[in-house]
């Protein structure tokens, strides 16, 4: 019989102490662990061991590789590394289209799309690249579309469709059929740059070869961006903000579906409570941890400020105006705090689904493994009766056992309902369900190596989901009877 999400984290926690958990058992399927055997119960069964050791899956499920780093693809230019945030989009003739996000940055040229030595650089119009580096250190970030035939369960073409951004780590798809990629920087320009970075931009999904103009979505802010979400119902787009002080933002357009045309950019804050610290991180917490925050990565608390928040509770939310979107000093989150905004640890991905919006802070928690939280907007979400009937905020889960769920990155949501959540947690990483009512069960496994899931999507007819390793780089379609 199904398990309460409190049940299973109980019964969970008891074997930690005799058991290593998920981790132990990774390395034997048949180990007996009991926090796997619930796992299984809530799934699909449990995962059986790859021959190929590269994705343990449950029986009846089988997957295929594609788009690896290198390969040339239908437009001459080659599949850039690091393959990170998707969606997919319903294409033509039944197929699927996806846009894939690339997290690559800096000087090594063998990791872009343009070749060991950027001779490829040669073949693109400058005007449909956002940052050449002077034509000498291009930005090697971007995105990559493919199209998937999911019935032949295989790829068609892929191509390079945002060129010279950088860092591309999430985003999110819109209702409109676009996909907003974020970088994931706060890069200025430099001898090596010419233009600014910390930007969204918006590539539609397109099943026409060739690459999208580039234009940087000013008005959403200028920051170590991370994922989005938008509403359907609105229009608003909500954003994660990669720090581990970071803040959570929504963008309210001038002109829904037109996110170039403008808008107002807010960051959320709990009613009552202004500001406060939702990390959860008690005084032992792990003080340095391996991304953001001061120089040396080290953090203060204020205990005075910190609300220590139990899993299921609900707070009502109120959204504070950022003005300096464009933020020259990186600072946009610190404004937003001194303005009343909450604190999150390291926010990652970010869906919508169940009229909620569901984001991962990767390093919240008491023991910094992670938080998945839910917020469901105001049925006036971004208007002035928003006060009097707000939108709330809950901690959906927060297992605090790496052995159960660590580091949540990008998620999604299953056509069955549930939460699909890729790990970056190392050192073995799984793609994981979540249930509305918390339940947590394991998808796949990656037996490859250490490198993190990310990217997880489904396609339009339910029938596969697709997830990168993004290390050594490559996209897996995964196939089996999700209906059971």
């Amino acid at each position: 019989m199904p398990l309460s999400r409190r049940r299973f984290l109980s019964q969970a926690a008891a074997v930690t102490a005799g058991f290593t958990g998920l981790r132990t058992y990774a390395e034997d399927a048949a180990s007996g662990s009991v926090v796997a055997q619930l796992s299984a119960q809530l799934g699909f069964g449990p995962l059986a061991n790859d021959p190929q050791k590269v994705l343990d899956l449950p029986s009846g499920f089988s997957y295929r590789i594609f788009s690896k780093t290198g390969e040339k693809m239908d437009d001459g230019y080659l599949v850039p590394a690091k393959h990170d945030g998707m969606a997919a989009f319903p294409g033509p003739d039944g197929m699927t289209l996806l846009v894939r996000n690339h997290e690559v940055e800096g000087p090594v040229f063998r990791n872009g799309p343009f070749g060991w030595q950027n001779e490829l650089m040669a073949k693109i119009d400058p005007a449909m690249a956002y940052d050449t580096g002077f034509g000498r250190t291009p930005a090697l970030g971007g995105t990559t579309t493919l199209a998937y035939d999911t019935k032949q369960r295989k790829m068609v073409r892929h191509w390079l469709s945002l060129a010279c951004t950088e860092r591309n780590c999430a985003g999110g798809p819109t209702p409109w059929g676009s996909w907003i990629t974020c970088e994931e920087t706060v890069e200025r320009a430099s001898e090596q740059r010419e233009k600014d970075h910390g930007y969204n931009f918006e590539v539609p999904a397109s099943a026409e070869i060739g690459l999208t103009k580039p234009v940087a979505l000013k008005a959403m802010g200028r920051f170590n961006h991370e994922a989005v979400a938008v509403d359907p119902e609105t229009g608003i787009v909500y954003q994660t903000e990669d720090r581990q002080d970071g803040v959570v933002y929504r963008f309210i357009p001038d002109v829904p579906g037109r996110l170039e045309a403008g808008g107002k950019l807010q960051a959320l804050a709990v009613k009552g409570l202004r500001p406060i610290d939702l990390r959860n991180w008690h005084e032992d917490a792990p003080k340095k941890l391996y991304n953001g925050g001061s120089g040396d990565g080290s953090f203060q608390i204020d205990t005075a400020k910190m609300l220590l928040m139990e899993q299921g509770k609900v707070l009502d939310v109120e959204w504070v105006d950022v003005d300096d979107v464009e933020s020259p000093d990186d600072n946009l989150r610190y404004q937003a705090y001194d303005k009343g905004a909450a604190r999150f640890a390291r926010g990652e991905g970010m869906w919508h689904g169940h009229k909620s919006i569901y984001f991962a802070t990767t390093t919240g928690g008491r023991n910094a493994k992670g938080q998945i939280w839910r917020y469901a907007p105001s049925r006036f979400e971004g208007t002035p009766d928003e006060s009097r009937f707000p939108g709330r905020l809950e901690l959906f889960i927060e297992p605090n056992d790496a052995s159960i769920l660590q580091h949540a990155d990008n998620i999604c949501i299953a056509p069955w309902g549930d939460l699909i959540v890729c790990e970056d947690g190392g050192p073995v990483n799984h793609v994981l369900g979540v249930t509305p009512e918390g339940e947590i069960y394991q998808i796949a496994r990656n037996t490859m190596n250490k490198s993190e899931f990310a990217g997880s999507c489904f396609s339009p007819d339910g029938s596969t989901l697709f997830v990168n390793i993004q290390n050594p780089g490559l996209t897996i379609a995964i196939t089996g009877p999700w209906a059971g």
